[in-house]
């Protein structure tokens, strides 16, 4: 009975130890193939704090420059080797390439919160208050921000959109404003007036830019000069355009303002209206294998199909169009090459979500007068 009693304790031991140590195995390798985008804002609560957090929390901290900014780097949760430790520290003093691209920066702040919040370490609040700081350096006196800052001489200098760049930081700082309780820690009033100035700033920035056509407000372009707020291209297949992508984030910011001025009612108003006019219907985009055996796409009629808009439109005949590496508009993705074929995203489903938010938003403005 006693020998008994020891094997039903073993077994009890293994069905509780076996499926934890298989689960943190399996935990383990999962995070390596992760995008940084799920790592940095998309785990469990209670996995910020742990010690595999902790090991992602060291690279974070080391990737940060001096001005406060992170630059584009491989996946921040993958292992540190000595080497690369070493490499990290030589860089600090190199500011040129911080960056709000892709998330950059912004997602290092909020992954630095959530940690913060389960394990008050003070390396992780003066790292999230020098990115703060950073962010307000970076805001040009016209609300808008750049992509890289420091500055550089490229594209990159033109207040940007492109990839909801600056809707990141807006979105960051509304919710700091909003005294979200990710960000309670920040305990100064002088900062949150900062975030408050810096966030108002960015409003008059998006009614400044919006693209005026026969005298009406249409939408957005993905870049916009940080001098005249004209329109202004990128790389050379990204011509000066309206983005049908791009203004969502931005509508959304403008349809969120509690109270909202009249100028900010006309700005919806008027985007809502232009994307309602440039739909596109009966078209998908089709995913396939090609005759050289690689992945590709082509753009498909298909009455069933989904409302998708333009990436970019003609800024004179408001029509779609597309370009390969040489910079001539075309009208078909079918017609490009096959790396801007198969490497971009030429349609953008997301208007909708502003079309579907609108008629409520639209009741609020009712309810609240």
């Amino acid at each position: 009975m006693k020998m008994k009693g020891i094997n039903l304790l073993l077994t009890l031991l293994f069905s509780v130890v076996l499926p934890i140590t298989v689960f943190a195995q399996k935990e383990q390798k999962e995070l390596k193939d992760l995008q940084w985008k799920t790592v940095s804002t998309g785990m469990s609560k209670e996995w910020y704090g742990s010690e595999e957090s902790k090991a992602v929390a060291e690279s974070v901290l080391l990737y940060q420059r001096n001005s406060g900014g992170w630059p584009k780097s491989p996946p921040m949760h993958a292992p540190l080797t000595d080497v690369i430790r070493g490499k990290l520290k030589r860089e600090k003093n190199n500011d040129t390439g911080s960056t709000f691209d892709n998330s950059i920066t912004t997602s290092q702040m909020i992954f630095l919160a959530k940690m913060y919040n389960n394990l008050p370490d003070p390396q992780y609040k003066d790292a999230f208050v020098k990115a703060l700081d950073y962010i307000f350096k970076a805001q040009y006196q016209n609300g808008g921000w750049p992509q890289n800052y420091p500055l550089r001489k490229d594209y990159s200098r033109y207040i940007t959109y492109n990839d909801n760049a600056m809707f990141k930081i807006m979105d960051l700082l509304n919710d700091i404003i909003k005294l979200d309780p990710m960000y309670k820690f920040i305990s100064s009033d002088e900062l949150v007036s900062k975030a408050k100035i810096a966030f108002n700033k960015g409003i008059q920035c998006y009614l400044k830019t919006q693209f005026i056509i026969n005298g009406k407000p249409t939408i957005w372009c993905a870049q916009h000069d940080e001098n005249t707020l004209a329109p202004a291209g990128a790389r050379s297949y990204e011509l000066p355009s309206l983005s049908g992508g791009e203004s969502v984030g931005i509508i959304q910011q403008l349809m969120e303002i509690p109270d909202p001025s009249q100028e900010v009612v006309y700005a919806v108003k008027s985007a809502v209206e232009w994307l309602e006019a440039h739909k596109i219907e009966g078209l998908k985009v089709e995913n396939f294998v090609n005759s050289h055996g690689e992945g590709d796409r082509c753009a498909v009629k298909d009455d069933k199909a989904p409302t998708l808009w333009g990436r970019f439109y003609d800024l004179e005949t408001q029509e779609v169009f597309m370009c390969d590496f040489d910079g001539i508009k075309i009208k078909s993705m079918n017609d490009l090459g096959w790396d801007r074929r198969h490497g971009y995203n030429w349609y953008a489903p997301g208007p909708q979500k502003v079309l579907d938010k609108y008629p409520e938003w639209k009741k609020s403005l009712k309810k609240n007068k």
